[in-house]
This record gives structure tokens, sequence and C-alpha cells, in this order.
């Protein structure tokens, strides 16, 4: 097929055009919403109520979903809704980290509506495009494209007929395609999934963007939760985006010099200390890989361990030397962290693209642990083509490691062996099988596909089957919600434990990273310190995802006087920033305070989706022992001295004479008990009764008692 005269070759099975609107203080007030049941394509206001009290991205994401699902309906109900939506921030190119998007849905894994958050260009492009909010229901009978011209104001649905189905060749091909020539490419964004996707509940959605320098188009991802198994459920192939171009004031803010004053000063702060502080520029999150071994939290053997002697082969020193240095690598226009590193012209040894030459986006550290260290891999090369495959396929990396590092444990412990596995030798460290089990997911086949199910799922199966003990395939089955975890390691770190388990959507790092306020620097040490935390930071990382923001600027590199002010984890030269940004955007009254309740709002509200679903109560939080503490002997018998320490001297338990499984037993209740007064100390503060629903005083403090809330939340009040 003649790549250029793809899509000009095909009737539109439904053409719309609509009125621009153009952004006004980052807002346009409308909502492009398509249904694939029917065709259906039109332009809805956006709700002045929803405005105020939702404010963008995830908060708009929230509520479609909500108005347009029930308690009931399921992930792959043509009633499910995918929502994409970045935020009044979102698109502004004069301070770094701004051009970000949230995709939310309801999740194939938890069955609970799912957030998750995505650079590239799609998310702005939509908003110039002239829609706050791109939401898609219904599911069409066969593959289909939908095209949002910007420039000519329509908006098409295509048939999508053979043409490449993963997702760094249907990028390329359909940026070639729509692109007027070389240099529109840039002005191109497309959204996919890929094969894995198709085949698996844990797929996830690429957003493209396109790389002057390099002259290609690359790939970020909406991760976590199954969204692009949504997509590709719903039969779509690719959304492609276009518009005339990118210039200064797009967004129309009220103060646009007040925005270049604070995006100049957060750029010298990136030349000035960023090759000191974290190297973003030059290793981007991947430089935390030797950092989280030296300090005991890289996930090792299913978090069975923190480190390993063989972690060296995995520095960030290693990714440095494979990354392309000295171009500039942000994901959208304006950021100077440029923390999006690539592996350029990197040969494939296996799978269905073997000895070709492709551009690897990452690894970034959560890839470099869960496509490495989880499953006992220390080869830079088996994670660096994972992360390709992973990537073009369409599956999570942070997923697919988690369940990685579950299966192989399981492996080794006999409750898989290979006439389960379909011949795969799953032990730790082999990484012949696990490359094979990933190209197995991408064809449907084997025990690819079973592991496509998700960790939950896995081990439900694995204990009706009796195939181990069932405590210990929930100890060391690492998810909680249904959600994967993320790659920390959270046993030495309560407030860690809260920051995944207490999370709505499920344990992701993107809601609160505690780990080195509680466990390396002590400056949380009661447990209503951990609740103020626990407090403030999901509340303050929610609010990125509402504006249109990455979280990553705030905090990966701090002004020089920093450690300072009297508040040195939240930055708050940098939440003075946000604070001036949000105002000069948005011409509203706003500070620091209003920004927590901005969240707050959205936060409660998801909660109580949650709860519409039938979860969002305490016992939703609890989470897998592995998270809390040693499971195994081996485990408690490779850092010894340190239990038995605490246990002496912290638990008041006499170890002398004990035996493992005695001191085991002791230590796991003592933990256990710890949780569950951090669970209570953290409700009181957010407001929320012991059984972690949301007290109706508080969302009505919060200007949230909305009817349909109030209705759900007041048979629990009691609680």
């Amino acid at each position: 097929m003649e790549v250029a005269a793809f899509p000009l070759t095909h009737e539109p099975i439904k053409r719309v055009d609509y009125k621009f609107t153009p952004l006004d203080r980052g807002y346009t007030d409308k909502i492009l919403y398509v249904n694939l049941s029917n065709s259906e394509i039109k332009v809805k206001e956006v709700d002045p109520m929803m405005k105020e009290k939702f404010v963008g991205g995830r908060g708009y994401g929230l509520k479609l979903l909500w108005d347009a699902t029930g308690p009931r309906t399921a992930w792959n109900d043509p009633a499910n809704e995918i929502i994409i939506s970045s935020g009044p921030i979102g698109g502004i190119t004069q301070y770094s980290g701004s051009g970000k998007a949230i995709c939310v849905s309801i999740s194939p894994t938890t069955d609970q509506p799912m957030d998750s958050n995505v650079g590239g260009f799609f998310g702005p492009y939509l908003k110039f495009a002239g829609f706050d909010a791109f939401e898609v229901q219904g599911k069409a009978e066969k593959d289909v494209i939908i095209f949002i011209d910007g420039v000519n104001h329509t908006v098409e649905i295509l048939p999508a007929p053979a043409q490449p189905r993963d997702s760094h060749e249907l990028a390329e091909v359909l940026t070639e395609a729509y692109a007027l020539n070389e240099q529109d490419k840039k002005n191109i964004a497309v959204v996919s999934a890929g094969t894995a996707a198709e085949n698996s509940l844990i797929g996830m959605l690429n957003f493209s963007f396109y790389d002057p320098k390099r002259k290609k188009v690359r790939l970020k991802q909406a991760g976590r939760g199954g969204i692009g198994s949504v997509f590709r459920n719903k039969k779509i192939m690719a959304l492609v985006a276009r518009i005339p171009g990118v210039k200064g004031n797009l967004n129309n803010v009220v103060d646009l010099e007040a925005i270049m004053e604070r995006g100049r000063r957060f750029n010298r702060e990136m030349r000035e200390l960023d090759d000191k502080q974290n190297e973003m520029r030059t290793k981007g999150t991947a430089h935390l890989t030797n950092i989280m071994n030296d300090y005991d939290l890289l996930p090792v053997h299913n978090f069975k361990y923190g480190s390993h002697p063989d972690a060296v082969n995995i520095h960030s020193d290693v990714y440095k030397s494979r990354f392309t240095q000295g171009i500039p690598d942000g994901c959208w226009i304006g950021c100077n962290m440029a923390c999006s590193k690539g592996v350029d012209e990197y040969q494939l040894r296996t799978g269905p693209y073997k000895d070709q030459k492709v551009l690897v986006d990452g690894p970034e550290y959560e890839t470099a642990a869960s496509l490495g260290s989880i499953a006992g891999i220390f080869n830079p090369d088996f994670t660096i083509e994972a992360n390709f495959y992973c990537d073009t396929y369409g599956i999570c990396t942070i997923t697919w490691g988690t369940i990685l590092g579950f299966v192989m444990e399981c492996y080794e412990n006999g409750i898989l062996n290979e006439e389960r596995t379909g011949g795969l030798k799953l032990n730790f460290g082999n990484a012949d099988a696990a490359m094979e089990l990933l190209h197995q997911l991408a064809r449907g086949e084997g025990f690819g596909k079973t592991a496509g199910l998700g960790v939950r799922k896995l081990k439900q199966m694995f204990i009706e089957n009796g195939w181990g003990d069932p405590q210990f395939i929930n100890d060391i089955a690492m998810e909680n919600k249904g959600l994967e975890y993320s790659q920390y390691v959270s046993k030495e770190s309560l407030a860690q434990q809260g920051g995944y388990a207490m999370t709505n959507k499920g344990p992701q790092h993107d809601e609160a990273w505690l780990i080195f306020m509680d466990m390396v620097n002590n400056q949380i040490p009661t447990f209503e310190d951990k609740a103020e935390a626990l407090h403030y930071f999901p509340m303050f990382r929610t609010w990125f995802g509402l504006v249109g923001l990455c979280k990553l600027p705030w905090n990966d590199v701090e002004p020089e006087n920093n450690h300072l002010t009297d508040e040195p984890a939240k930055v708050p030269e940098h939440v003075d920033n946000y604070v001036t940004i949000y105002k000069a955007v948005t011409g509203k009254p706003f500070d620091k305070q209003e920004m927590i309740r901005q969240s707050e709002r959205v936060y409660n509200f998801q909660r109580i989706f949650n709860l519409r679903r039938g979860y969002g109560l305490r016992q939703h939080d609890a989470q897998p022992y592995r998270a809390a503490g040693p499971v195994t002997i081996e485990e408690y018998e490779s850092r010894a001295e340190r239990y038995d320490k605490q246990l002496r001297e912290t638990v008041g338990f006499d170890t002398e004479g004990k035996s493992t499984e005695e001191k085991l037993k002791a230590l796991r209740a003592y933990r256990e008990n710890r949780y569950e007064q951090l669970l209570d100390a953290v409700y009181f503060r957010r407001g929320w009764n012991k059984n972690g629903v949301p007290k109706i005083s508080h969302l009505q403090n919060l200007g949230m008692d909305l009817p349909e809330l109030i209705e759900l939340v007041k048979p629990y009040q009691e609680a």
C-alpha cells in the first residue's frame, strides 16, 4: 500500500464539520463525543458545574465516565468510555512539563475507574483543535480510525483496512499519511495500541510525538489499568489529530509574561543544577536504578529483595552510555527537563522485527526495574528489547514486569511447572523464556495469553486450581485493587505502603512517593505525620492531572536553597510557580490551599465512584504482605540482622533461641497492626470514616455534597 495514499483512498463512515472554538484562558468549554456503535459525532458544551468542581484532565474524565456508565457497566460493554483530557495549563510552551493528558476508563483489571497520565502531542493538539476533552463510547463492527482535523475543522470515522497493527509502525504510517510534507509531521499526533493489547487485559495506549532532530515518530505511554485493551475492544485502530501548528499563546492566557518569567527561572535551574542533582537531561528517570539498589529499594525477584550484586550491570551510567546524547528529548514543546531518553538504531534479536534497527523510547527507571531486576535479569539488552516490544505491542512495562516477577516466583515454588506454562522454564533470570512469553502474548498464544490476564486473575486461577498454598500466593501477588505494583520496595516505609495501597486506582507511584521522607530521612515519624503526608502529597499530585502538568519538574530538580525552606519535601518555590502559572492562565483567584481543595473534590469523587462500583471500602485498601514485610524464610534471613534488631528494639520481642518461623510470625503481626493504625490515621485526616468512606460533613465542606454522592455514601456513615 502507498503510505501517502492510505487515508485518502477510503470514504469516511461518518464525517462532521464543527465550528472551531479557540481557547480562552486555557479552555474551549467544548467536548468532542463519538459513539462508534451508531457512528454519532457531536460537540457537547462543558457544564459550568463540571468546570468549577472538576477543573479538567482527570476530573473531566471521571465526571464524564460517571455520567456515561452505571454501577455494573463492564469494561468491554459498549457503554464504557475512554476519555482523554488535558487541562487549562496543558499545552503552554513556556514552562517545562506542560504537555500532559489523562486517559480515563473502566479498567479491565480493576473493574473501577482508571486514570493514566501520558505525554506526547495528542492531549495539547486536542485542545488546539477546539476541545477540552475527547469522549468515545460504543463499539465499531470493524477496525476504525478517528481523525480530528483541526485545520479544516472536521471529524471523521474511517475504515481501517490492512496496515501495520503495532504502534511503532502504525504511528509512523499515519504521521506520514496525514502530514502534507516533512515539516508538517510535527503537527500530527497519533494514539494507538498494538497486538498484545488485543490479546490481554493489560493493554496500554501509545501517544506519538514527532522528533524533528531525529526525523522520527516517538511514543509515550498511558500505561496503567488496561485502557489500551478497552481501545482495541472498541475496534479503534488509531486516533489522529492534525493542527495548523503550535505558536506562543494558543491557550490565550491572561498573563503570558508571568508564565515566561517562571519558565526562565526553572530553565536556569535545569542548566545549572541538573547535572549535579539527578542528570535528567542525560539519563532521564533511569538515573534512579543504582540509587534504589543502594538504598535496598530496587525490586529483585518479585520484590523479595531490594538489591542485588549484579545490579551494577544496570547502573544508570550503563543506560547513559546507551542513550543518544546531545539531542533535546522533551515529549512536549518547551520542556527543558528533556527526560524522554531514547536508544537509537537498536538492532533487535528476537520477534517479528528481528534484525531490524529501531528507536527504543526509554528505558525509564520503572522499566529498568520491571523488565529487569524484578525478574532477576540484569542484562540491559534484554530490558531495552523488551521495552521496545512492550511499547509497540501495546502493554504496560510496569504491569508486565510485576506479572513476570509473580509467575517466576510461582514457577520457582512449584505452583507453576513446564506443563502448566506450555514448556517455558520461567525461573528467575531466564531472559529467553521471559522474551518468548512476551511474544506469545502478542500472538495471543500459550501461557503468554494467560499471563496477560494480570496478577489478580492469575492468583485466583492458581488458588482455584489447587496449585499452591493460598496464603503464600496471596502474600506474593503484588497487586492491590487489581492493579500491579510499580517498582519500589515498600517494606521499610510504612508511609509508602499507604502511598501504594490507599490509592484510588491501585498502587502507582504517581500519587505519593514517600520512601525517602519516611525511611531514609525520618521526617514523618508519627502516625499523624504520615497521615499528613498521605493527605498532602496525593492531593498535590492529583492536581497535576487536573491541569495538564507532568510531576517531574516539581521535585526532580530543586532550587539550590530548597533545603533551607520550612518544608523542603514540598519544594515551596516550585509550588509557588504552579500557583502563579494557574492564575496567569485562567485569571482566577488561586492559592496553594485552593490547589489542594480542587484535588480533594476530585479525589473524594473518585473514591465514591469506586464505592458505586462495589469497592471503595477499607477492605479494598488491604495490601499483599510482601509489600509490608518478609514472606519467606530466606527473605527474612537475607536481612536477619535488620529484622532481629527491629523485633528486639521496636517490637520488644526476644529473638534469642527463636526460630525464623517464630520471628516471621511476630514481625508480621507487628507490621500488619501498624498498617491498620495507619489506615485509621489517614482516613481521619482525609475526612473519611473508619471504613474509608468520605463523611457527609467533609463533602459539604468541599462543596461536593452533590445529591448523587450523598445518596451513595449515606448508608456507610455509621462506620
